[in-house]
């Protein structure tokens, strides 16, 4: 009885054959359990014959294809025309070696798994005598596929598979990567496992691998992952593009040149030549992907696209002209470039989607989520160092600027990224916040393995995707705050605590303990997590165990090594960021602040994201009696809602802060995530929400690069009435510098700036002023609280120094906030409060509100 049968596509391996054949022979299989189809697609060399010879001697069968010379087509002819139900596929080179047969086809023999692949890149794969060359391009075509497909080596040709799955494979397939197309049709559906080989390159005849080959791989790639991106759409779109461009440019530089402001001039170029792109491209660039003209949705779908590009586009051009120096004329071409990338992958993907091969729920959702994580990594990479500093930004960079152990309403991680950070880059806005990029893609690294380990890889993919597009995720990337260190921790302390708890990996606690420990230097929080830690293995009967043995323990311990400098700086201080943290939940004046908790919660999740939250959490269909499941879901829920509990009571009797929920959201965003991809039996609730997310996303990902493009460029014909307090800094510290000459002048002295708020506005003016030798301090001068400052500029004696108080509203001046205790007494003959309006390129953002008086006479 044949049990398998071995295809192998020839052409021109005439010298091959007999090695081969001898080879498969000897393999330890009996002599009727298998059959041999060669399938050749035209061979000049007799390779043909050389088969026929051993028609006689061993179950060996020949097929001669006519047709054109395709190794996907030949492999699908040899198992139309196999007698058994599993197929084995090799190469006829002798690059696959027959002996590996046996490992190969076992698995599938055996009704364990449905494809087996021969993989080089698992541990014990290699490849052997090969070019760098190969090894580069071999390489290269694996990474490019792991987006989309779960194995290691999707350019295998060495595999086993059930017949039956042969007819899943599109008809549009064709090339060289059958198992590829395989993969993809069946995506999730299969029980697919690697086996390792070694892989040596053929030692007679010429390899077939040409360019055209990898040509055309890719564009199977990209079709199969839905887009419609080929050498002829993409030729087409880019004779359009450059007719564009030229409009795009001359309209720009006309703009310009009448004193039109950048922001607008790039609009209005953007806008025409969008519009002449727009109509050649859906009449002829994708033309042969639909009907001639766009539906309603389609055209909803290149709006996005263009608005999308548009507002990328401007932080390129700012990126260019405002921290290059690139004169404008100039840098509108390599922003046309950058748009026209946006736009062409848009349109490919998104816009005008392949409609012949589409694929699986699954794959889209892969696809999406690809393009809109790395769309909102640029966001972040190219307007970070643009976006003014916030003041607490500012305030964190002053820590920087005072290293220490630690510091009294903080640990000291920030400062020590910040300190990193602008001694590589320098004192600007990228040099604070690389330390919060990094932490972001730290965030992402640890998240997805987690969800991959919890779920799938498609549900770890869908992850990242909610990371990155809900506030909770894109803010805490891009904004240097502690937040961004913790939830960084926070991430990998999750990861290893399922690890160690439901894995089982008594390694994962050193993993656990150092991320904890940098947690507990970047934010107090995450001390919850050890709570939770203990909740779940006292609630669950298998991580029990971990209670006897000492790697929880050791762990403690290393936390505390790690912790040991914010203990050390506590301990010489009289305890004070434990006293201050302590004051903060219990000499509060009990304000029920529930409903701020929630709203804030509906800011940082979206109304989706916490609907979908709360359904992930208490799902209406409880998981399956499988002892995994069970437990997944029970690390998801303790996970989350003890932190959850305790942020919720302290609201209950104070306000809470706005952030403070963010890192409590990272454990159900897995959940969340699987959710979304689920197709079967779910409830009408569910399917709501999940039709919810794709609006939900676009909103999202469109509201910050409207935002970020705003700040940055402004938006023509909008305001600036937004950030009119706490924003616009630099015009604002450039005005006081101004007010300080006026005083000097005046008096022949160096004024005191004082910020009047906690630190926000001297950390602001200080960074703003750096190296101008200001002399700024802050409300702790009269003897309110200061936070830092009070560590940093302690001293309250009179002086008669002018004083220059600076504020973000007039009451601020009159009053210290903490007390209703009057300013004006502790003043030297002071004046009138003034104020100036803070113009940015010409265009009014805020005010600044100022008094200045002759000198200071003491705190009372």
């Amino acid at each position: 009885m044949t049990q398998f049968s071995i295809v192998v596509p020839t052409l021109n391996e005439a010298g091959n054959i007999d090695s081969l054949l001898t080879r498969i022979l000897a393999v330890d299989f009996g002599a009727d359990s298998f059959e041999i189809i060669f399938v050749d697609d035209g061979s000049t060399d007799g390779t043909p014959d050389k088969v026929r010879a051993w028609k006689n001697r061993a179950n060996v069968h020949l097929i001669e294809r006519r047709e054109k010379p395709d190794l996907t087509a030949s492999i699908l002819a040899g198992a139309a025309a196999a007698r058994s139900d599993v197929i084995v596929v090799m190469d006829a080179d002798l690059s696959h070696s027959p002996e590996h047969l046996p490992a190969i086809v076992t698995p599938v023999l055996q009704g364990d798994y449905d494809v087996a692949i021969g993989s080089r890149y698992v541990q014990g794969g290699s490849t052997e005598n090969w070019p760098w060359y190969r090894r580069l391009l071999s390489r290269a075509g694996g990474w490019i596929a792991r987006p989309l497909c779960d194995v290691n080596d999707a350019t295998s040709g060495f595999f086993a598979f059930r017949r039956e799955l042969a007819a899943s494979i599109s008809n549009q397939a064709h090339g060289y990567k059958i198992l590829l197309e395989l993969l993809m049709a069946n995506q999730g559906k299969l029980r697919v496992t690697e086996v390792p080989i070694c892989f040596r390159d053929r030692t007679q005849g010429a390899s077939k691998l040409s360019l055209s080959h990898q040509q055309a791989y890719i564009q199977r790639l990209i079709t199969l992952a839905g887009g419609t991106a080929t050498l002829n759409t993409a030729g087409r779109f880019a004779l359009v593009g450059v007719s564009g461009a030229l409009i795009d440019a001359f309209i720009f530089h006309w703009m310009i040149s009448r004193d039109a402001g950048l922001a607008l001039a790039h609009f209005a170029s953007f806008f025409v030549a969008a519009v002449t792109n727009y109509t050649f491209n859906s009449k002829w660039s994708f033309r042969e992907h639909h009907a001639g003209y766009l539906k309603w949705h389609q055209f909803g779908r290149f709006l996005t696209v263009g608005a999308l590009a548009l507002l990328l586009r401007g932080g390129v051009l700012a990126l260019l002209v405002y921290a290059w120096h690139v004169p404008p004329l100039l840098a509108i071409f390599p922003a046309i470039v950058v748009t026209a990338a946006v736009n062409y992958l848009g349109s490919a993907f998104y816009v005008f989607p392949s409609e012949k091969d589409l694929p699986s729920l699954e794959i889209r959702w892969r696809t999406a989520a690809i393009g809109i994580v790395l769309f909102a990594i640029m966001l972040r990479l190219v307007y970070s160092g643009l976006a003014q500093l916030i003041p607490d930004e500012a305030y964190y960079w002053q820590y920087a600027q005072h290293m220490d152990l630690s510091f009294y309403d903080h640990p000291p991680m920030v400062a020590w990224l910040i300190w990193f950070g602008t001694s590589l880059l320098g004192h600007n806005e990228f040099g604070v916040r690389i330390g919060a990029l990094l932490c972001g893609l730290i965030t992402m690294g640890y998240l997805y393995a987690l969800a991959q380990n919890l779920y799938d890889k498609s549900t770890a993919m869908r992850t990242l995707l909610l990371l990155v597009i809900l506030p909770l995720g894109f803010g805490s990337g891009l904004l240097m705050t502690p937040d961004a260190p913790l939830i960084a921790a926070w991430a990998a302390a999750l990861y290893y605590m399922e690890r160690a708890l439901i894995a089982g990996r008594s390694s994962a606690w050193l993993g656990a303990g150092i991320a904890f420990g940098a947690g507990l230097l970047s934010e107090y929080a995450i001390g919850l997590l050890g709570i939770a830690a203990f909740v779940f293995i006292i609630s669950d009967p298998v991580a029990r165990h971990w209670l006897k043995r000492p790697h929880p323990y050791l762990a403690a311990l290393l936390v505390l090594a790690l912790f040991s400098p914010a203990l050390i700086w506590n301990y010489e201080n009289d305890w004070a960021s434990f006293v201050f943290q302590f004051d903060r939940l219990v000499h509060v004046q009990h304000h029920f602040a529930v409903h701020h908790f929630i709203f804030h919660i509906l800011v940082l999740l979206t109304p989706i994201g916490f609907a979908a939250a709360v359904l992930a959490l208490f799902p209406v269909k409880q998981p399956e009696n499988r002892q995994f499941e069970r437990r997944r879901q029970l690390f998801v829920q303790i996970f989350t809602v003890v932190p959850f509990f305790f942020f919720f009571s302290v609201s209950a009797f104070d306000k809470p802060h706005f952030h403070w929920t963010i890192p409590l959201w990272l454990a159900v965003l897995p959940a969340i995530a699987w959710m979304i991809g689920q197709t079967g039996h779910i409830s009408m609730f569910a399917k709501r929400i999940q039709a919810s997310w794709r609006l939900t996303i676009i909103t999202c990902i469109f509201a910050y690069a409207f935002v970020l493009h705003y700040v940055v460029l402004g938006i023509p014909g909008i305001p600036y009435h937004l950030f009119t307090e706490h924003y616009f800094w630099r015009e604002t510290a450039g005005e006081i510098k101004q007010i300080a000459a006026e005083v000097k002048e005046q008096t022949g002295q160096d004024p005191i700036i004082v910020g009047m708020s906690k630190w926000a506005v001297a950390s602001a003016l200080y960074f703003y002023t750096h190296g101008e030798k200001l002399d700024i301090r802050s409300r702790n001068m009269f003897g309110d609280s200061g936070a830092m400052y009070e560590y940093w500029l302690p001293s309250k004696e009179p002086s008669d120094r002018p004083v220059i108080q600076v504020g973000m509203k007039r009451r601020h001046l009159e009053k210290i906030r903490a007390r209703t205790t009057e300013v004006s007494p502790m003043l030297d003959n002071p004046g009138s409060i003034e104020y100036r309006v803070i113009e940015r390129y010409g265009t009014p953002v805020r005010r600044v509100y100022y008094r200045i008086s002759q000198g200071f006479k003491g705190a009372s």
